[in-house]
């Protein structure tokens, strides 16, 4: 054991040559076996859920989604050609807007390494859809979220909580003009019609580090396929249409995109536990406790991806998507005998969550230390 797994009090005492009372000793040997004990909790759940299979790969499934999502992308583009010059074409690029999502969610699970036994084929795939489909960059979306699966809302740690235009916890230094408070305080009313630019956010993040990282995996080929999507795209539809259809066209699908893909990453997180950044919470209790399901079962988890059954896969990252649901009572029974609180609410009750929560967060900014959370309980 090293002085840093010690009690600080015998760190101290240590250090000012003061001898360590036999309490204090006491003490430290429980916190060890209690950090030991939950290390191996974490360790008891992956041998059960590799016992019942649910880590093995699921090809058909899998090939059988990116069968449908390919011929229902085709669909659309064949379906665009032959409509033309006309207003309808906003219902193809609802639909696209749809499609480009599923295709993303897709491309996450290859990130993931739940769709091959082989790295590099889930690689690719993660590329191919993510890059040419989503226009997002695969290296930097890995980097960013591999942070957030390491200390999901964990304060410094957790990138997808950083403060910027929303804050998820209490702003130290909350806006001072009249406006700028206003729209803080209520900034979950106006977080949904924020996501309608999520898409265009994502690709311009993804655009900057593609062009600022000169050693970024695959650099070369994430280039030429976001170029194809974020530059060939947009000249096929004003080639083929007027320039306003063609507009309105590319406004609906980025929009709808941004607005799905935000709603549907948005409740699994928000609204849940904040972590300080020096938090020593197991990884167990960390993944579960930062953590909330959407309940809906397979509608739920066609429509967010598998997203849906977030626990289970903060827990697992790389199990299946259509595994995570088979999953769901072992790991729910199992947080009840550790004790753990596992959270579960309708998509509905999760947006209002999340909306409520930023609200409070905005509200108590005044004072960083107030727990958003406990003030809504």
């Amino acid at each position: 054991m090293t002085s840093n797994s010690l009690d600080p009090d015998i760190v101290r005492a240590r250090r000012m040559s003061i001898p360590v009372s036999a309490p204090t000793l006491a003490t430290t040997t429980r916190r060890a076996r209690a950090a030991t004990a939950h290390a191996s909790d974490y360790s008891a759940l992956l041998k059960q859920v590799k016992d019942q299979g649910l880590l093995e790969r699921r090809y058909t499934y899998y090939a059988v989604r990116a069968t449908l999502l390919a011929v229902a992308l085709a669909g659309i583009i064949v379906g665009a050609v032959f409509l033309g010059d006309s207003w309808v074409q906003a219902a193809l690029a609802a639909a696209l807007a749809v499609v480009v999502v599923q295709v993303v969610f897709l491309s996450n699970d290859a990130a993931h390494r739940q769709i091959f036994k082989s790295n590099r084929a889930n690689e690719t795939a993660a590329l191919v859809m993510g890059a040419l489909v989503g226009g997002i960059s695969l290296a930097w979306w890995n980097n960013k979220h591999n942070k957030h699966h390491a200390a999901p809302n964990t304060i410094g740690k957790d990138t997808d909580i950083t403060p910027s235009v929303v804050h998820f916890y209490p702003a130290e230094s909350p806006p001072r003009s009249t406006v700028g408070r206003l729209l803080h305080e209520r900034q979950g009313w106006w977080f949904f019609p924020l996501l309608m630019v999520e898409e265009i956010n994502l690709q311009v993040q993804s655009v900057i580090a593609v062009l600022t990282r000169p050693g970024m995996r695959r650099r070369g080929a994430e280039i030429t396929l976001m170029a194809l999507r974020l530059l060939g795209y947009p000249a096929l539809l004003f080639i083929f249409l007027p320039a306003g259809k063609a507009a309105a066209f590319l406004g609906i699908q980025a929009a709808l995109t941004g607005l799905y893909l935000g709603a549907a990453f948005a409740a699994s997180h928000i609204g849940m536990q904040v972590l300080p950044h020096d938090s020593r919470i197991d990884f167990f209790r960390r993944q579960v406790l930062t953590s909330r399901n959407v309940s809906g079962g397979r509608i739920a988890g066609w429509a967010m991806g598998g997203l849906n059954w977030q626990i289970e896969h903060h827990l697992f990252p790389n199990m299946p998507r259509p595994n995570l649901r088979r999953s769901v009572p072992l790991i729910r029974g199992y947080c009840v005998e550790k004790q753990v609180a596992y959270h579960q609410l309708t998509i509905f009750r999760a947006w209002a969550t999340v909306v409520g929560y930023l609200n409070q967060v905005g509200l108590a900014s005044k004072d960083a230390f107030r727990c958003p959370m406990a003030a809504m309980r």
